[in-house]
């Protein structure tokens, strides 16, 4: 492993050029360029608004627009980091066939370019919020360890996803469907605590929001943004220390589970 990591530094030149190279054609004749980083959560946060804030309108969540755009804009960010990561290896087979290089730098790539997108959308939260009386806390210094800890789990889960994706070319479309029920079993559309504390499922009761953390690393990770860019505190560090030993946990596997595969990627490409 260390091996590895080694000579991944070494390419660190190439992951930039390849983070510049998705940045400039993710935009390459688009009229409004960048500006989608912004626009598509915003068009996403009034739908959903309208819906949850003014038909199905909810009296104990002030300024709902600001508490979904606080998940939706991370959640964005996995979903581009994760399906984006699934073809990289695939979509350069010509690449992998010329030149050696670490493989693993094509969904790392993928998962950085995702993070700068987000970085650029979260001034507009900012703007928004403070129009809306919603003023960041001390906490907000706290923003970083969510962002590295759903960095961790997204480069993990692109390095398992991308490595499948050689060997079972359906993998995208199964994650297609995958990442649907995942967004509505993460607290992105509600708070976790609007869930209710007890619920009976085949005979079996249980607590939904305690095993919503337990079985859901994004919930974790979602639900402190939400606590620090909308509450204004955090609620869950119990929660998120381990969500952060989950995502340390697939990194490794995923970056063994690549480097592993990897020497076959040529031959099956």
């Amino acid at each position: 492993m260390r091996q590895w990591l080694k000579e991944l530094w070494a390419y660190r030149n190439l992951v930039y050029n390849l983070v510049s190279r998705d940045l400039k054609v993710r935009y390459k004749n688009s009229v409004l360029g960048v500006v989608w980083s912004w626009l598509n959560p915003l068009l996403m946060m009034l739908i959903f608004t309208f819906v949850f804030g003014v038909l199905y309108e909810r009296q104990d969540l002030p300024n709902y627009h600001i508490l979904f755009l606080s998940a939706m804009l991370p959640w964005n960010f996995f979903v581009g980091a994760v399906m984006g990561g699934i073809p990289s290896v695939v979509g350069n087979a010509s690449l992998i066939k010329k030149v050696y290089f670490p493989r693993e730098v094509l969904p790392i790539s993928i998962v950085l370019s995702s993070l700068v997108n987000f970085l650029i959308a979260l001034p507009v939260f900012f703007i928004l919020a403070a129009l809306s009386g919603i003023w960041p806390t001390a906490y907000v210094l706290l923003l970083p360890i969510p962002i590295l800890i759903e960095v961790i789990f997204a480069i993990g889960i692109a390095l398992i996803l991308s490595t499948l994706e050689v060997f079972y070319r359906d993998t995208h479309m199964l994650m297609d469907v995958g990442m649907q029920a995942w967004f509505f079993l993460t607290p992105v559309i509600y708070p976790v605590k609007s869930l209710p504390q007890q619920v009976t499922l085949l005979g079996i009761t249980f607590n939904p929001q305690l095993w919503i953390f337990r079985l859901n690393p994004m919930a974790s990770i979602i639900n402190t943004y939400q606590d620090i860019l909308y509450y204004g505190t955090i609620t869950s560090v119990d929660f998120l220390s381990r969500t952060a030993v989950t995502a340390i946990l697939v990194l490794v596997f995923g970056y063994w589970f690549f480097r592993h595969n990897s020497g076959k990627f040529g031959e099956i490409v």
